[in-house]
């Protein structure tokens, strides 16, 4: 598990969106009109929004790890301490534990420092590489804490704990949103089910009776009509699961990949 750069995320944009763009474009020359043209618009839409998506959500992991480990790698730097070592020595014994992501990084600082980089200067590169909401709050104050004397295992003590009850408050968080999340599916899932009944129950049937003197969609309209909406739904949908689950829209875009693909599969079965 590694930080997903900036170049990386991009990358995932720009170039699943250009290929999307080929395929949309192939397909509007070529398929327009014919029943296959919807199959390659869905398909240029997951071709747009899978890498990021994976990529959004292999970054978002990475991230609530470093988190998860930070109280006890600050546990482990305050007890090296107590025990008579220095800063250095002690972070420096930090890094043979395993904590997930955070030993690497760690290991960081230490290189940074024997080679020289002051402490202050390695905390500040290592805050700009993590870059969690976390991290960017407990930075400033261990270096405030080692200009005041650097006594700073008495600051990373109680850190430690306030890190802790922030990990526990977001669990919670996450624990009362999470009906809302199965709410946004239920409603998707009930939207199909309407869907695929007015469209067995209904339009198939009308094809069937004499003109009443108005215009009718035939049922191929009315699928591919069905299919757009679906289609909106879904992706606007998990974008607002991931909104509400994980504070960012872009986390919502897994939850969008699977909403779609459930109702395309949905679809294309009652077709």
């Amino acid at each position: 598990m590694r930080k997903i750069s900036r170049w990386e995320k991009k990358i995932a944009w720009i170039v699943p969106i250009g290929l999307s763009g080929i395929i949309i474009a192939t397909a509007v020359l070529t398929l327009r009109g014919k029943p296959l043209f919807e199959d390659y618009l869905f398909f240029a839409i997951i071709v747009a929004v899978f890498p990021a998506a994976v990529l959004d959500y292999a970054d978002y992991r990475w991230k609530k790890s470093i988190d998860k480990h930070l109280p006890d790698l600050f546990r482990s730097i305050v007890q090296a301490q107590q025990a008579g070592m220095t800063l250095p020595q002690a972070l420096e014994e930090a890094t043979k534990r395993n904590y997930g992501p955070l030993t690497e990084e760690f290991k960081k600082i230490v290189n940074q420092m024997s080679w020289g980089l002051s402490f202050e200067r390695a905390l500040q590169e290592f805050g700009k590489r993590v870059d969690t909401a976390l991290v960017q709050r407990t930075v400033p104050l261990i270096i405030e804490a080692s200009h005041s004397g650097g006594h700073v295992e008495k600051v990373l003590a109680p850190l430690g704990g306030f890190i802790q009850s922030n990990l526990t408050m977001e669990k919670e968080r996450k624990a009362q949103t999470r009906p809302y999340i199965a709410i946004v599916y239920v409603a998707f899932f009930v939207f199909v089910f309407t869907i695929i009944l007015l469209f067995r129950t209904f339009f198939v049937e009308m094809e069937n009776l004499p003109s009443m003197g108005f215009v009718a969609l035939t049922p191929e309209e009315a699928r591919q009509f069905f299919f757009h909406m679906s289609i909106l739904q879904a992706f606007f949908g998990g974008l607002v699961s991931g909104k509400m689950g994980e504070g960012t829209v872009g986390a919502g875009l897994k939850h969008s990949i699977i909403l779609m693909v459930s109702g395309y599969i949905a679809l294309m079965l009652v077709g």
